[in-house]
């Protein structure tokens, strides 16, 4: 890809991480965070990750001849595998420290990145709780969810069920119509808080945890949602015997087919500090 060619200077600040952040992450399950890639941070990363997605987006049907999936985003993964700049982003030392700090861990790996990208009436992300896909051993996961571009209330923010997590894996069942109904009777019997942020600027980002449940409204505006995540576990963490067909899928996709029992370290899993 073209920014392959490219080594703009990057400045990476550290972003402290405090006693408070973790509580309020332990608490709720996911956390709000300013600023955690600066302006100048996102006018180098963002044409890359623009780029990227156009050339290997491989959807192209209209809106309405998709299922909610296909409505929800465009999503495009591992991207940091094909692009320098990307990279950069997805293996950030900056962010992965943010993570690892979360999480109480010295070190973390990455699962693998994703661009999520809600066109201009793009529909609604069903509820979900994202480690029903994932084949590991531990809780010790955390996805970053960052904005490219200011987002509104209008434009797809991600919404949270506050304190979900706390009760591991709720249901067996995949992102879908099904999870929405499912999921949306059983945090309004729990009672949890429903909480989004109401604006995020570009660089803003929002960590949460595997278990907790989140979901996205439709992008009810003229302008794409660009969102780029990286999801993160601890290092040390192995392969665990894949409870669902998603989990599979992940086992030969995001660790090579590696086994049940394994360290969960591809080649494609790098530890990131």
């Amino acid at each position: 890809m073209n920014s392959s060619a490219v080594n703009p200077p990057i400045n990476e600040s550290s972003y402290p991480i405090t006693a408070s952040h973790r509580a309020t992450l332990n608490s709720n399950g996911y956390i709000f965070l300013p600023g955690v890639a600066t302006p100048e941070e996102i006018v180098v990363y963002r044409p890359a990750i623009n780029s990227a997605v156009k050339e290997m987006n491989k959807e192209n049907r209209d809106l309405d001849k998709r299922d909610t999936y296909g409505k929800a985003f465009l999503q495009i993964m591992n991207i940091w595998t094909k692009d320098e700049l990307v990279k950069r982003f997805s293996l950030s030392k900056k962010f992965a420290k943010i993570a690892a700090d979360l999480l109480g861990v010295e070190n973390v790996r990455i699962y693998h990145d994703q661009a999520l990208y809600k066109e201009p009436g793009g529909g609604p992300t069903p509820w979900h709780q994202d480690q029903y896909y994932w084949p590991l051993d531990t809780t010790k996961t955390i996805t970053l969810w960052m904005p490219l571009v200011d987002i509104d209330s209008s434009m797809g923010i991600l919404t949270f069920a506050a304190g979900s997590h706390s009760d591991g894996l709720v249901k067996n069942v995949p992102i879908s119509d099904e999870s929405e109904v499912v999921l949306n009777d059983y945090i309004s019997s729990k009672g949890y808080r429903v909480e989004v942020p109401p604006y995020m600027h570009a660089g803003d980002a929002t960590f949460h945890f595997g278990y907790t449940l989140h979901k996205a409204p439709g992008n009810y505006s003229g302008t794409m949602r660009e969102v780029m995540t990286v999801i993160y576990y601890a290092d040390g963490a192995k392969i665990t015997t894949p409870a669902n067909d998603a989990q599979e899928l992940d086992r030969k996709t995001w660790f090579l087919g590696m086994q049940p029992g394994e360290p969960a370290a591809s080649a494609i899993n790098p530890a990131l500090l």
